[in-house]
This record gives C-alpha cells, structure tokens and sequence, in this order.
C-alpha cells in the first residue's frame, strides 16, 4: 500500500531539513582541520542575529508544515502548503546556483544541494497531489494508522 500524501510530505519534508542541517556541517568541516570557515566581518553577536532569525524562520516553517500536514486536510490549507513549497523550491535553486557559481566551489555542497532541489521538486509534486485529492480528509486520518 502506498503512503498517504501527508506521510509522504512530512518525509520529504524531514529529508530536507536532514540535508539542511548537513550542508551547514559540509560548511563547518573545515573548522576540524584548522581551516577558516569565516565570510563575515561582524564583531558582535548582535550583528549576526538577523542571520540568526532568519535560519530559526526557514527552519521552523517547514516543522509548521510537517504538523498541519498531519492535522488537516482543509483545502486551503493543501493549497498553501502547495505554493509554500514552490517557494522553497526557487530558494533551493538560488542557493544551487550561489554555490555553483560564487567561488569558493565545494562540489559535496553542490552536490548536496543538487539532492535538495531535487527532494524539493518531488515535495512539489506530492504537495500538487495532496492539493488536487478530492479526500484530503480521508487522507489526513490514514496517517496515523501508518506510523
């Protein structure tokens, strides 16, 4: 038998934030071998803490997601889900090409990167999917029967 819809989006969705949280690793690898990782100037906790916010957002959303994946099947709740992913798909792409194109280039990252555009289009997919199913209630309850 074959996943629901919200089962399948809450692993993709898992799987992304896996592979997020390995790119920040990939990033932080050369620190174990003295190496500098440093892009930013700032001097203070303070000046950083936009980037701080901002990763705190662009992880927390897609948690939101994960849950109102689970919870509900409210149509318009399918819809949103639907675009929220296509947005995250055009962000995966930028960040693809910032890391193909910006030097330094770390093929693993790119990589990396070329996996989660790809895991992000398949979540497009499935989320198409999930929007356009008449039953998205019948759907949402199979979940739990499934974990």
């Amino acid at each position: 038998m074959k996943a629901s819809y919200p089962l399948q989006i809450v692993t993709l969705w898992t799987i992304f934030l896996l592979g997020t949280l390995f790119h920040v690793q990939l990033g932080l690898m050369p620190l174990f071998h003295g190496l500098n990782v440093a892009v930013s100037q700032a001097k203070s906790l303070t000046e950083i803490m936009p980037v701080f916010w901002g990763m705190l957002i662009f992880f927390g959303l897609p948690l939101g997601a994960m849950v109102l994946a689970v919870f509900t099947d409210a149509k318009k709740v399918r819809q949103g889900h639907f675009w929220f992913t296509v947005v995250y798909s055009i962000f995966n792409l930028l960040h693809l090409a910032a890391d193909l194109f910006v030097p330094p280039r770390v093929w693993p990252q790119v990589v990396l990167m070329l996996i989660l555009f790809l895991v992000g289009l398949l979540l497009n997919r499935v989320a198409w999917l999930w929007w356009r199913h008449p039953h998205g209630k019948q759907l949402a309850r199979g979940l739990v029967d499934q974990i």
